[in-house]
């Protein structure tokens, strides 16, 4: 099968909207609760399953945690050309600032997988960054 001229098989871009749940957080427990909206959209000519997921997530004293799971919110969505998923999780952190960023593991339709990167988004308490 050949691909559309231009369209390349795989490309899929994801964007991030964060906000900091200030009625879920203790600052002064060091608990700092994030919510992070992602909208995952296939930009390429196959379409493609997200299989799993991987984030590393860090916090402004350098703790690092990795997570890996199957699916985003107990789904593994499929998007054919042009569509989009959107969905919205959480992240807790012991400092107001952090940071995320990962991937998807990603399987088109003819069985080939693929990584479909996260660039690194911050996570911050509002009035603490300019």
């Amino acid at each position: 099968m050949t691909e559309p001229s231009g369209a390349e098989p795989h490309d899929i871009r994801v964007v991030v909207e964060t906000s900091y749940l200030a009625d879920q957080s203790e600052p002064a427990e060091k608990r700092h609760v994030f919510a992070y909206t992602i909208t995952i959209r296939n930009h390429g000519s196959r379409s493609a399953q997200l299989i799993s997921r991987h984030w590393i997530i860090t916090d402004a004293d350098g703790h690092t945690q990795e997570v890996r799971g199957e699916g985003v919110v107990g789904e593994q969505p499929e998007l054919k050309p042009g569509q989009g998923f959107r969905y919205t999780s959480g992240a807790v952190l012991e400092t107001p600032v952090g940071t995320m960023q990962g991937s998807y593991a990603m399987q088109d339709e003819q069985g080939v997988c693929f990584d479909a990167p996260i660039a690194p988004f911050r996570l911050a308490m509002p009035g603490l960054l300019h």
